[in-house]
């Protein structure tokens, strides 16, 4: 067999349905929607609008958000007829491998293991900058050996992001549906956070703080400012706060229904983050001009003490750091799902992809758990952070075009979903452009980055993967 033959060939969808049939089946509509409202209204609602319109679009910031949020929904609808049609573990990585081969599945799914690794520990850390931010104000202070990552302002290890992450990692293995129930409780309190916010600062907006709403555009040292350049220069930043919906994808092997909750719980979680997000970010700019922003780790509380209100910064502070878990908790499920499903299928050690007595996916779990820690406790990554959207956005183009394959096999050997994208042929095609350009929007160093991670991605798959693949051990019993 020729070498494109091999890494072209197509796992049978039977084998998923039966290699993931010993998940249970808990989650529910809710369970999605608040897995992808707490994965995709994370850290980012309280610190990237404020930043966005400092560094790039003004007013105009609520601009940017909406045009993100509009190709995250193409590339949705994508998502939601794949998660209805073909509900395995592991998502765009089980789903390429089916519709265009292994190689494909593997380089999508190697994407998106990228994104889990660094969105925990982004997230982790962010959670612990601001629960030391808000400790501060009452006195209490950690030592910057046990605050920061190793060799960074005299820090040893990050001790309280290592905790959370640990912590969470606890909290899934003890089941899916523990942790579901966890999640949105979690949610609908973070939720009231931001609404708390909105309705407080609404009666502080001024009308001058959105004059001009398109600043002028001007080359900065950040890069684009103002006009439109400046506006697609926030998109390529916010869209990180877009990607949570895979989240929801890779555990739909343990939806109830997938045919229908899935797609409720992708589109519904989309619409939701996307009202949030506009509302939070009228009201920072009609609060404060958005200059002021500038460096601010902090804009949410930093505009409700401006505006004479530091009572109600501590309560919306407290309860974002706790909502941060919200993040954690979909990202460790996703990630540790798309872990067992690589060695499920034996693209790494297949012990990785054993299940516990329970028919959870620890070993899994504990891996994610290790590696997130590491990266967290000991090594500076907020250079990284774009790497999560450079990933994501592979793994987006890959799910766009493979709706044009995957309807050819619809009724066929794939089931026939009830929901499918709309607009088809043009709306896939517009959900890969979309992506598309969202990905010549990032920094040099995040593509230089994905490539990097990419050609590790190489070495693994044809040094232990395709010759390890229970696809290829299948393949050469039949010759």
């Amino acid at each position: 067999m020729n070498l494109w033959k091999r890494i072209s060939l197509k796992e049978d969808p039977k084998t998923y349905q039966i290699k993931d049939a010993h998940l249970a089946r808990t989650l529910r509509v809710r369970d999605f929607l608040g897995l992808g409202v707490g994965t995709i209204v994370s850290a980012s609602i309280f610190t990237l609008p404020g930043e966005v319109a400092a560094r790039h679009a003004g007013p105009a910031v609520m601009i940017s958000f909406v045009l993100a949020a509009i190709v995250a929904g193409l590339v949705a609808f994508a998502y939601a007829e794949m998660a209805a049609a073909m509900p395995f573990a592991g998502s765009a990585y089980s789903w390429i491998n089916v519709i265009f081969g292994e190689f494909f599945g593997w380089i999508a799914g190697w994407a998106l293991l990228a994104e889990y690794f660094i969105a925990l520990a982004f997230v982790g850390s962010g959670l612990s900058a601001n629960f030391r931010a808000l400790i501060a104000q009452f006195g209490w202070q950690l030592p910057n050996s046990l605050s920061n990552t190793f060799g960074t302002n005299g820090g040893v290890m990050d001790l309280v992001a290592v905790i959370v992450i640990i912590a969470v990692s606890l909290l899934i293995s003890r089941g899916v549906s523990n942790a579901a129930r966890v999640e949105n409780l979690l949610v609908v309190l973070k939720v009231f956070a931001i609404l708390l916010f909105v309705v407080v600062g609404l009666f502080a907006v001024k009308k001058a703080n959105f004059i001009p709403f398109v600043p002028k555009y001007q080359a900065t040292a950040d890069g684009a400012f103002g006009g439109w350049q400046g506006i697609y220069a926030g998109v390529s930043m916010i869209f990180l706060s877009y990607i949570g919906f895979d989240s929801i994808a890779a555990n739909s092997a343990e939806a109830v229904e997938p045919e229908k909750t899935m797609p409720r719980g992708i589109l519904g979680s989309l619409l939701i983050a996307v009202t949030l997000f506009v509302l939070v970010s009228f009201v920072l700019i009609g609060v404060m001009p958005y200059k002021r922003y500038i460096n601010s780790a902090e804009p949410v509380g930093f505009a409700l003490r401006a505006i004479g209100h530091p009572g109600v910064a501590i309560v919306v502070q407290t309860i974002a750091v706790i909502g941060m878990f919200t993040a954690l908790i979909g990202m460790t499920l996703a990630g540790s799902r798309l872990i067992y499903s690589f060695g499920r299928d034996g693209m790494l050690p297949k012990w990785v992809g054993k299940l516990d007595k329970e028919n959870r996916p620890n070993r899994a779990l504990a891996v994610l758990t290790i590696v997130a820690v590491v990266i967290v406790a000991f090594l500076p990554f907020a250079f990284l952070s774009q790497l999560v959207s450079a990933g994501t956005l592979i793994s987006f183009m890959f799910v766009s075009l493979g709706i044009y394959a995957l309807r050819q096999r619809e009724g066929k050997d794939i089931p026939d979903p009830a929901f499918k994208m709309p607009m088809y042929p043009v709306m896939p095609i517009l959900g890969f452009l979309a992506s598309l350009m969202v990905f010549i929007g990032l920094s040099s160093d995040a593509k230089i980055y994905a490539g990097v991670w990419f050609l590790i991605g190489l070495v693994i798959y044809f040094v232990y993967g395709i010759s390890h693949s229970a696809l290829s051990k299948r393949k050469s019993k039949k010759e």
